[in-house]
């Protein structure tokens, strides 16, 4: 009796069914989807996590430009946290370490 999602018989099976679900076709343009889209933002993530998961999608691009990395990551973030940081003053937007 099958009782899983996959109905895996053999090791190709489970090979070609672990890459359908757990590898992406391209990296690179799906990581590439995910910071161009409208949908990509911290939300309830703590800032720590979302600056993780933002430099992980990051290295799967070709983003090279400090200036635009630091324009999405703060379009990204909770608006709350937005406004704090320009409470504090804004480092300049060419500045990735900030």
């Amino acid at each position: 009796m099958d009782t899983g999602i996959f109905p895996i018989q053999t090791w190709g099976d489970f090979e070609q069914q672990f890459w359908v679900h757990f590898f992406p076709v391209n990296i690179e343009a799906d990581a590439i989807n995910a910071l161009e889209g409208t949908s990509y933002h911290q939300g309830g993530w703590m800032v720590n996590n979302y600056l993780d998961n933002f430099q992980a999608l990051v290295s799967d691009t070709d983003y090279m430009d400090p200036q635009i990395l630091v324009v999405k990551f703060r379009q990204g973030l909770r608006l709350s946290i937005q406004i704090a940081t320009i409470s504090y003053g804004q480092p300049a937007d060419t500045d990735p370490n900030v």
